[in-house]
């Protein structure tokens, strides 16, 4: 992840937390391939592990998904999840995904 992205990151978290709403904020990749969109993963929510940008070192413990996961194919209506997502479904797979994602999110909530 950019270290760009990753301050605006921080500072939307940072925000957040000082604002009472910590718990209102998650994080949707898009990234195409599992091993990029994982290590994305990990940084918003572990720290960078790179120890490259403004997330070094720093957990932010956010929630994270993946615009491909069932739960934003549910919240995003039909017609737009299909033109903007839809052509993704036919070469991710979306299971392998999702289960990667969701293990992690469990990881940061025990």
């Amino acid at each position: 992840m950019e270290p760009d992205n990753q301050k605006r990151i921080k500072e939307i978290a940072e925000t957040s937390e000082n604002n009472g709403l910590a718990g209102d904020v998650i994080v949707v990749l898009g990234a195409s391939d599992l091993e990029g969109a994982l290590i994305s993963a990990e940084t918003v929510t572990t720290g960078d592990p790179s120890f490259a940008g403004p997330l070094a070192g720093v957990s932010l413990g956010l929630p994270v998904y993946h615009i491909l996961e069932p739960e934003m194919k549910e919240i995003i209506p039909a017609d737009i999840y299909d033109e903007e997502c839809g052509i993704w479904l036919l070469t991710v797979d979306t299971k392998a995904l999702g289960n990667n994602f969701k293990t992690l999110r469990d990881s940061i909530q025990n």
